[in-house]
């Protein structure tokens, strides 16, 4: 397992002390005492979508009881629930009682994708997906337990995606030719690259109407882009859709308007 704090180098273990740390990581809980976190909750639900280069925050959400009440959080750390390997520094934390017995103590963390390259001994872009929360939590009579895994989410990278639709203005009847590109962020370079084999919906919505339709399905060629002939039937605007993965964030194109002549 690899982690970063605030202001310090990168830490990085290999070999068998790498398989000891991932072990531990699904390791029990453990500690002393009644203290227990109930709930957690990452960046309000939603994956956290890292870019190229904007700082990200995002918040995590323990909720802990104790008979006592609540001290807070020694220790919170973040990582890719199947290599171990991770990137956030943990900057505040906030608790707030919600009773005697209970507090929710909101962690702080923030990724610079500067950070990125060359960060871990392997393609850092593997550390996109699923990922683990563990916390260390204490309590006011100095009970204190150890929480692994407590929450997973998804950390993923940042998409972009690009409409055109052509001739504009198109004769009603006419083929009305429509292209794309869908790209990503790697995390080696800091660059969006085409991403290919990806199944990217084709949406319309004829002018008037509030929402848009699934015309077709369309995968990625070898660089991401997108290419599909239709039938222009009405005017609107077209657009592509782009669901997303477990490692890629979901996306949608501004829309290309297309009046006929």
């Amino acid at each position: 397992m690899r982690g970063r704090t605030a202001g310090a180098a990168w830490i990085t273990v290999s070999g068998s002390a790498a398989l000891t740390l991932l072990a531990a990581a699904g390791a029990h809980a453990e500690g002393r005492g009644d203290i227990r976190v109930t709930k957690t909750v990452v960046n309000s639900g939603n994956s956290v979508i890292i870019g190229t280069s904007a700082r990200v925050t995002y918040p995590i959400a323990i909720t802990i009881r104790d008979d006592s009440g609540v001290k807070g959080l020694s220790d919170v750390s973040v990582f890719n629930k199947t290599n171990g390997w991770g990137f956030s520094d943990w900057v505040d934390t906030r608790c707030e009682k919600t009773s005697s017995t209970t507090s929710v103590c909101t962690a702080t963390m923030t990724i610079a994708p500067g950070w990125l390259p060359g960060s871990v001994p392997e393609n850092v872009n593997r550390t996109a997906g699923v990922w683990q929360v563990n916390a260390t939590v204490k309590a006011n009579d100095g009970d204190y337990w150890i929480s692994d895994h407590i929450a997973e989410f998804k950390m993923k990278r940042a998409s972009k995606l690009t409409t055109n639709a052509a001739p504009e203005p198109v004769a009603k009847g006419a083929q009305l030719t429509v292209t794309g590109k869908l790209s990503r962020a790697n995390w080696e370079d800091l660059e969006y690259h085409g991403f290919a084999g990806q199944e990217v919906k084709l949406q319309f919505r004829k002018s008037g109407a509030a929402h848009y339709s699934t015309v077709r399905t369309v995968k990625t060629g070898d660089v991401g882009k997108l290419s599909t002939k239709v039938t222009a039937t009405a005017a609107g605007s077209w657009r592509w859709y782009f669901p997303g993965t477990t490692t890629t964030a979901r996306v949608v194109s501004a829309g290309d308007a297309v009046t006929l002549k």
